[in-house]
């Protein structure tokens, strides 16, 4: 571990990290692709519409596992850093059965609240039962969604990122498998999507202790070892909360968007559930390097090693900002063919055409955004983590999207997201001067 983390060149030990993250999620972003392509050949735009507006749902998930998952992560990496390999193992268990506690909690709110949820989240009287099917399965596999998210991220804090991607990708296979045969076959529509869903991530979650378990050394599975004092706890949770809250803001984000645009009628909500999934083949690419450098940024920076984390942070910024630019410009230019692969509707092409080249102009603003708010996570930097977690799909974009729409109609509504880019991204620019200066690490 001490090899690759202080000694390998920066490339090395970041694309060895970052790599099989970023695989992980090219396969998640295959699967959101192919979950969006499967439930649009029903060619039923209500469907299609109701599963979208169902997205936020699942953003809130990821963001609970996140909670304990970047949280934990973000503490064990110093840990190791400081050599405190005992405490590391403790803090692991805790952040494994406190997700299992709260996937339980959520489901069962899920369950009390679903209609005012669904209504809240935009459904109407066409769009209710496709997002009613789809919701219930995913509330009801709750718990194993929210946990599959934290040893896929405590693994990692050891260097062992191959292990992280093989337990997320066989979930992933398994759901890309299931949900053609539980949509079309078995005739479930949107409920079979959430199915394949919930049984994937389920199999990931069992995979990945499992793979905890035969590869790690110190981050462990044992329930003796849940307990921690509440100073770890307070640390886990400074984190982890705002890290949950980017993921919240996400859905809230979606959430606003999909409420301005049903005045514009389904075809324009369907083309921009449709985007929304294409726009994270960018996306969660950076998602990807920017968590896997997190181990390696963490760990240099508990380990004290100053002039290295800065060279860190240097090489990941170069990596996110030149992908962001470079893939960008190849799907903008291809946008209509490919909002066309999904639905065969010229109004449903023409308006998804249109949303994704707004939203792809500002990604390379998205990348220096991901590492600013990863730096923050990985270094224990609460303040500057909280802020940057409700900025972009926060109040910044709320801000923006309520003035655009007031002023520009739709229009505004689409642009609204791009703004919130750019002024984010200033924003993490100006907390990283300020928290790094006393260090000059930054």
């Amino acid at each position: 571990m001490e090899e690759l983390f202080e000694h390998a060149s920066i490339p090395r030990a970041y694309f060895k990290l970052a790599l099989p993250v970023v695989l992980s999620m090219v396969a998640s972003m295959i699967y959101n692709l192919a979950d969006t392509f499967f439930v649009s050949q029903t060619q039923n735009t209500n469907l299609v519409a109701g599963v979208a507006l169902c997205t936020p749902l699942f953003s809130l998930l990821i963001a609970l596992g996140d909670i304990f998952g970047l949280g934990g992560s973000s503490l064990i990496s110093r840990l190791l850093g400081e050599r405190s390999y005992a405490t590391s193992s403790r803090v692991s268990s805790f952040c494994l059965y406190g997700s299992v506690g709260l996937g339980l909690v959520t489901t069962v709110v899920l369950l009390v609240f679903m209609r005012p949820i669904l209504l809240l989240l935009g459904a109407t009287a066409a769009t209710y039962t496709y997002a009613r099917q789809f919701y219930w399965i995913m509330a009801v596999g709750a718990m194993p969604i929210v946990v599959s998210i934290v040893p896929g991220n405590l693994i990692r804090t050891e260097g062992f990122a191959t292990q992280s991607m093989i337990g997320t990708m066989v979930g992933t296979v398994i759901t890309i498998f299931l949900d053609p045969i539980l949509i079309f076959p078995l005739g479930l529509g949107a409920a079979g999507a959430a199915l394949a869903t919930v049984i994937g991530y389920t199999t990931s979650a069992i995979l990945l202790a499992y793979l905890t378990q035969r590869y790690c050394q110190v981050i462990s599975i044992d329930v003796k070892l849940r307990h921690i004092d509440r100073k770890l706890i307070g640390q886990v949770l400074f984190i982890g909360i705002p890290g949950a809250i980017t993921n919240l803001m996400q859905a809230f984000g979606t959430t606003v968007l999909n409420r301005h645009l049903v005045a514009y009628g389904p075809t324009r909500v369907a083309a921009m559930g449709i985007v929304l999934k294409v726009y994270m083949i960018v996306m969660l690419v950076m998602v990807g390097f920017a968590f896997g450098a997190q181990p390696l940024i963490g760990y240099t920076y508990g380990a004290k090693k100053m002039k290295r984390f800065k060279q860190i942070l240097h090489f990941d910024l170069m990596v996110e900002v030149g992908y962001a630019l470079v893939f960008a410009v190849i799907l903008m230019i291809f946008a209509p063919q490919i909002i066309g692969l999904f639905l065969h509707d010229q109004a449903v092409i023409t308006a998804g055409t249109y949303m994704l080249r707004a939203f792809l102009l500002t990604t390379p603003f998205v990348g220096a955004v991901l590492v600013y708010t990863t730096v923050f996570q990985s270094t224990g930097k609460a303040s500057g983590a909280f802020i940057m977690s409700i900025s972009r799909q926060g109040v910044v974009f709320y801000l923006a999207i309520v003035a655009g729409a007031s002023m520009f109609g739709y229009h505004g509504i689409i642009w609204a997201q791009p703004v919130a880019d750019m002024i984010t991204c200033l924003i993490g620019w100006i907390l990283a001067k300020y928290l790094f200066n006393s260090r000059k690490s930054i």
